[in-house]
């Protein structure tokens, strides 16, 4: 898994609330295991009309965030099914930071276990920070993970609260893979004592 520490990026503002699941990438891209390839369905009936162009209305068809990397959004992100298709479909689009007031603790859970830092704010913080995503592509915030903070365009900066044990795995690029491999050296010492002790196992 990509460590995550320092993120300083475009921010693209989605003020909708209660955007589930099924909104991040509907079901029909649930077809595949794999976690590349999904960022195309991303949001696929608001970023494509009918007739599969694209609607130049929705935000991340524009210009200024094409390229976005960091999303705030409205109350209440990754509600719906837990599929875990939703942050791999961020993630392979190039979002590594979502931003909201509340989260579904699945989605919020699984954004962790796939690399993507889910930040919660105030309603005031994040009315700030949707003000800075809208100015576009020049209005760049800063995430800063180890020290818990969020710097705007204006060198103004907001502190967010995250799990120690959380953070420890973003900073370290530690996914569950990668937790077990850690204590790889007394699973060994496990198994050999084990061994010994019951032959016959």
């Amino acid at each position: 898994m990509q460590k995550f520490d320092k993120l300083t990026g475009v921010a693209a503002p989605l003020p909708i609330v209660n955007v589930d699941t099924d909104m991040i990438i509907p079901k029909d891209f649930l077809k595949t295991i794999k976690r590349t390839g999904l960022g195309k369905g991303l949001f696929h009936e608001l970023r494509y009309n009918d007739d599969g162009s694209e609607n130049p209305d929705f935000v991340l068809n524009k210009p200024a965030y094409r390229n976005a990397e960091i999303l705030v959004a409205g109350d209440n992100f990754g509600c719906g099914s837990s599929r875990e298709h939703a942050p791999w479909a961020l993630l392979d689009f190039g979002v590594r930071c979502v931003i909201s007031t509340s989260f579904a603790d699945i989605f919020y859970n699984n954004c962790f276990k796939n690399g993507i830092l889910p930040i919660r704010v105030t309603p005031e913080q994040l009315a700030l920070l949707m003000d800075d995503a809208e100015r576009g592509s020049n209005a760049r915030l800063s995430v800063d993970l180890e020290n818990q903070t969020i710097s705007g365009p204006d060198g103004g900066s907001i502190t967010f609260e995250i799990d120690p044990f959380r953070k420890h795995c973003l900073i370290n690029g530690l996914d569950d893979i990668g937790l077990t491999l850690e204590r790889a050296g007394r699973i060994e010492d496990f198994e050999q004592t084990l061994a010994e002790e019951r032959p016959w196992a």
